[in-house]
C-alpha cells in the first residue's frame, strides 16, 4: 500500500508521519529529499546554479533556501523553473527508496502533493492532515520563529483547505486533538 501524505505548513503532518513510522510504515519524505539534492554537490545543484546564477549559492556551495524562498514567491515563474530542476530528481529518488522498502505500507511525505498533479497516480490513498490557517501560523510561528507575515506567504503559495481536501481519501482535522487522539484518528484508518 502506497500512502500520499499532505497538509499545509503547521497542520501536524509530520507528526502524523512518525506515527506512521511508529506503526512500522516506511516513510519517504520528499522535502529531506529535496534538501539532501541542494546540499553541496546534490544532485540539483548544477543546475540550480546555471538557472538561477550564484546568488541562490551559500558560501558552503548549497542551495540559499532563503533566498531561493524569496526568489520564489515574488516571481511564479521562478517557482516553476525551480519545480522543472527538483521535482524529476525527487521523483526518481522516490521511486528508488520505494524499490528498496520492500512490501508494507510506504507513506510518501509529499507537502505539494495537490499542487503538483502528479502525484495522486503513484499512491493507492490520500491522508490529508488539516487545521485552520490560525492554528497553522500560531503552529509555524512557536517552531521556526518565522514572522506571521512569512508563514501567511507560504500558505498562500500552498493549495487551500478545501482543495486539499477534496484530494483526500481520508481527512484527519489535527485542530485540537491530543498526541494520543491523533494515534486514534490514524488507527482508525482500517487501510494503513
Amino acid at each position: 500500500m502506497r500512502i500520499g501524505l499532505t497538509g499545509g505548513i503547521g497542520s501536524g503532518k509530520s507528526t502524523v508521519a512518525a506515527i506512521l513510522v511508529e506503526r512500522g510504515a516506511t516513510l519517504i519524505d520528499t522535502d529531506a529529499i529535496a534538501r539532501a539534492i541542494t546540499q553541496p554537490g546534490g544532485a540539483a545543484m548544477a543546475a540550480v546554479e546555471a538557472t538561477f546564477g550564484s546568488s541562490v549559492i551559500a558560501s558552503d556551495g548549497s542551495m540559499d533556501r532563503a533566498r531561493m524562498r524569496e526568489l520564489v514567491f515574488a516571481d511564479p515563474s521562478a517557482r516553476q523553473r525551480l519545480e522543472a530542476i527538483l521535482h524529476p530528481v525527487i521523483g526518481l529518488e522516490c521511486e528508488a527508496q520505494a524499490g528498496a522498502a520492500g512490501p508494507g505500507l510506504i507513506v510518501f511525505d509529499v507537502p505539494l502533493l495537490v499542487e503538483s498533479k502528479r502525484w495522486r497516480a503513484r499512491v493507492d490513498r490520500v491522508v490529508v492532515v488539516d487545521a485552520t490557517e490560525e492554528t497553522q501560523l500560531r503552529r509555524v510561528v512557536a517552531r521556526s520563529g518565522w514572522a506571521p507575515e512569512a508563514v501567511r506567504a507560504v500558505i498562500a503559495q500552498q493549495a487551500t483547505r478545501r482543495e486539499r481536501r477534496a484530494a483526500a481519501d481520508a481527512v484527519i482535522f489535527n485542530e485540537t486533538l491530543s498526541l494520543e487522539e491523533l494515534r486514534q484518528e490514524i488507527h482508525a484508518l482500517t487501510w494503513v
